[in-house]
């Protein structure tokens, strides 16, 4: 499985560690669980909590690509992602007849995202669909959806792979992402609701376990920020994102343990 490079980082230690409502400091993640295979049809699947934000992303494969793609032999990764009416502490209405723009951002982000780890030219024509449900909120839910969508797709692949329908697992690397906010004037890692709702600045940060960035999207919500604040925005990132990874091969490398007990 692709392994994080040891990019250089800086230390923990020296950036700011204010005490926060949930009793983390600033620049650390809230409590992270990605469970495995929860789905029993799905190729790939798994349930990953962030404090109590929860996201159920599955993995559906279909022998057949987008129309541009046929007679290529190339594959596609794409994603879908929805909210739960009662993942937020009132109803959201679902989306039944046209997907709102919000949740059309936040699929062709998670899609982007996959499709910058994946070899897709090793795919052979096939489509790799990841659904990503919400089924409960408190921010960070694009987040948690690219961060567990990368496992259930590397499983998937695995399993593929163990069918002989792969050759190998075509990820170039793995990826994960997190969100970082300023509020009066302290730069936070990883936002519940209530500090994301009255964030200065709000940015979501997706990254490469090669250290490079698929989308840095960072917004002045109600101060504008200087380069400073935004350097220590991506040292924040950085520090949590690399931290999701480590828990991410973790988690791959477990079930793929299981697996091969299963087998022998």
């Amino acid at each position: 499985m692709p392994r994080h490079s040891k990019t250089e980082r800086q230390p923990a230690d020296t950036l700011d560690a204010m005490e926060r409502t949930d009793g983390r400091n600033a620049i650390e993640l809230r409590p992270v669980s990605i469970e495995p295979d929860v789905q029993i049809h799905a190729e790939g699947s798994v349930l990953i909590s962030t404090g109590i934000t929860r996201v159920l992303c599955a993995v559906s494969v279909e022998e057949r690509v987008p129309g541009w793609l046929r007679g290529t032999g190339a594959g596609w990764v794409t994603a879908e992602y929805s909210m739960l009416p009662r993942a937020t502490n009132t109803r959201t209405s679902r989306d039944r007849v046209s997907t709102s723009g919000r949740t059309q951002e936040i699929q062709r982000l998670i899609g982007r995202s996959l499709r910058a780890v994946v070899d897709l030219d090793q795919l052979g024509e096939r489509s790799f669909s990841v659904d990503c449900d919400v089924i409960q909120a408190d921010a960070g839910t694009r987040t948690a959806a690219i961060t567990g969508s990368y496992v259930a797709l590397y499983l998937a692949m695995d399993q593929m792979v163990r069918d002989g329908q792969l050759g190998a697992v075509p990820m170039k690397a793995a990826v994960a992402a997190t969100s970082v906010g300023v509020i009066d004037g302290e730069v936070l890692l990883d936002l519940c609701y209530e500090e994301d709702s009255r964030a200065d600045v709000d940015a979501n940060l997706v990254r490469m376990s090669t250290g490079e960035y698929v989308e840095v999207q960072t917004t002045a919500e109600g101060a504008a920020f200087s380069r400073d604040v935004l350097t220590e925005i991506l040292n924040a990132a950085d520090n949590g994102i690399d931290k999701l990874l480590t828990i991410q091969e973790s988690v791959i490398a477990l079930a793929l343990a299981e697996r091969n007990s299963a087998q022998s």
